[in-house]
């Protein structure tokens, strides 16, 4: 039987020690909350421990087809009670990045309406036709005329930018292709990669992060199901990186992968016994 004590190799006091820092956990939520719409086993009796020792919660998301208003609503289903529903999108950590980089300048947006209304609601420019920079997202929308219109705008040779760097995003019947796909053909048609990428594990979202939490990095984890988004991200900017098995990653993935995660559970749940209160 895996335990965490011998899947990190350390003992229990070991485990806690390494927990007791963090005030503050950044979860992933497709693959490490929920599984499409059905939330995994032990996550609200994770937010219960988490209320109970002392600190707070804040979903992260790399997904920008969905807006924080969706995931808020989503997560109200779930019987997730409001001092939780705090949540930081790509598309948010996007939309705020633009807003500081390219102010009054128009974007092209590559994404759907959902994204479209967000970036609408916070105040960035949205021009199809005449953009001074692009943005990308997972278009849950494309069609070839968007595809079209993209890449023109890209090998023409303006700022391109994109919400993060997911190659699939998981359902409950397996992944369908997310922005790392999106990202491929326009390369393929291009010859360009995004000069700049926001969410995890880039730094856009992490500063946006630090922010929203007001915490310093060495206080916050990372937890999620993905090595090269997820756990990257803790381990490249400070934090500590938890890693769960319920998702995407697998455990030969884990074994092989370069990218090694602080502390390794089979679902969020496994953490409450080493659970101490802050003090």
């Amino acid at each position: 039987m895996r335990t965490p004590e011998s899947i990190n190799g350390m003992t229990r006091e070991q485990i806690m020690e390494a927990l007791r820092p963090i005030r503050c956990f950044m979860l992933d939520m497709d693959g490490t909350f929920y599984l499409g719409d059905h939330i995994l086993d032990g996550s609200l009796d994770f937010l219960d421990a988490v209320e109970r020792t002392g600190r707070q919660v804040l979903f992260l998301t790399n997904n920008s087809s969905k807006s924080a208003d969706y995931y808020v609503e989503k997560l109200k289903r779930m019987q997730v009670r409001a001092p939780f529903r705090n949540i930081l999108t790509s598309g948010q950590a996007t939309a705020r990045y633009c807003l500081a980089h390219y102010a009054g300048k128009k974007a092209f947006l590559l994404g759907n309406h959902i994204l479209a209304a967000e970036f609408d609601k916070m105040g960035v420019p949205v021009d199809d036709e005449h953009p001074d920079y692009v943005v990308i997202a997972f278009d849950t929308e494309l069609d070839y005329a968007k595809m079209t219109a993209v890449c023109d705008f890209v090998r023409a040779g303006l700022p391109y930018i994109a919400t993060h760097p997911d190659y699939n995003c998981p359902t409950e019947t397996g992944f369908i292709p997310d922005i790392g796909a999106i990202i491929a053909f326009i390369k393929a048609s291009t010859g360009r990669e995004p000069d700049v990428i926001i969410g995890k594990p880039h730094s856009g979202i992490v500063e946006d992060a630090l922010k929203v939490t007001g915490l310093r990095a060495d206080q916050l984890a990372m937890c999620g199901d993905r090595l090269y988004t997820d756990i990257a991200t803790g381990v490249n900017f400070g934090m500590t990186s938890i890693l769960v098995m319920s998702g995407e990653t697998t455990w030969e993935d884990r074994e092989k992968s370069d990218i090694k995660a602080h502390l390794t559970f089979g679902r969020l749940a496994d953490m409450i016994p080493y659970l101490e209160p802050i003090h």
